[in-house]
């Protein structure tokens, strides 16, 4: 998720539109300073600009989950040539809600998957700071286990010496989770 920009002051977004709107050759705008710092001085006419970014609101419950019906993430399989759903499971949870015996309701997912050629699917990508292996045919969870931060990032896999390992970066960080700064890498077998 890219951040807003809520932070900028009016003055250095008019900058920033005015260069990329390249209005400053036209006479628009009219500059003094340089760098960072750099301030409008006059303005015949403000870029006119249809929208603009206030921020992610994002609507929970008074508990602070998803204010809408489960599942609030999802990992899908699509089949490219068909455009047919192959399958889809819920991605992530939240433990507290398993104990009340509340099915996998899914979070939040930001990162992708990586597959490997013997058709073995990874991400990890959930606010509950797992990373998941499963079946890319059916599905199934194959395997699963607690990083220590969130890993909001594509796993990456390597070979070396003949081993094949999978890597991940848990910065979590996003979405109120703990940060972190760690690579957790596995061999594969």
């Amino acid at each position: 998720m890219m951040p807003s920009f809520k932070q900028i002051p009016d003055n250095d977004k008019k900058a920033v539109l005015t260069f990329l709107l390249k209005m400053k050759k036209e006479g628009k705008m009219i500059y003094t300073g340089q760098g960072s710092n750099e301030r409008v001085s006059k303005t015949e006419k403000s870029p006119f600009v249809p929208y603009t970014m206030t921020g992610y609101i994002r609507i929970q419950t008074p508990e602070g989950y998803p204010a809408n019906k489960p599942p609030w993430g999802t990992l899908t399989a699509i089949n490219l040539n068909t455009g047919e759903t192959m399958w889809k499971n819920p991605l992530g949870e939240y433990a507290e809600l398993m104990k009340k015996g509340i099915p996998i309701t899914g979070t939040s997912n930001y990162g992708g998957a990586i597959v490997t050629a013997g058709g073995v699917l990874f991400i990890a990508a959930t606010l509950d700071r797992k990373l998941r292996a499963f079946n890319k045919r059916t599905g199934k969870l194959l395997w699963e286990t607690s990083l220590p931060a969130a890993g909001f990032a594509t796993p990456s896999t390597y070979e070396l010496n003949g081993k094949q390992y999978l890597v991940i970066a848990c910065g979590g960080g996003m979405l109120n989770t703990a940060s972190g700064d760690s690579y957790v890498a596995f061999t594969l077998q």
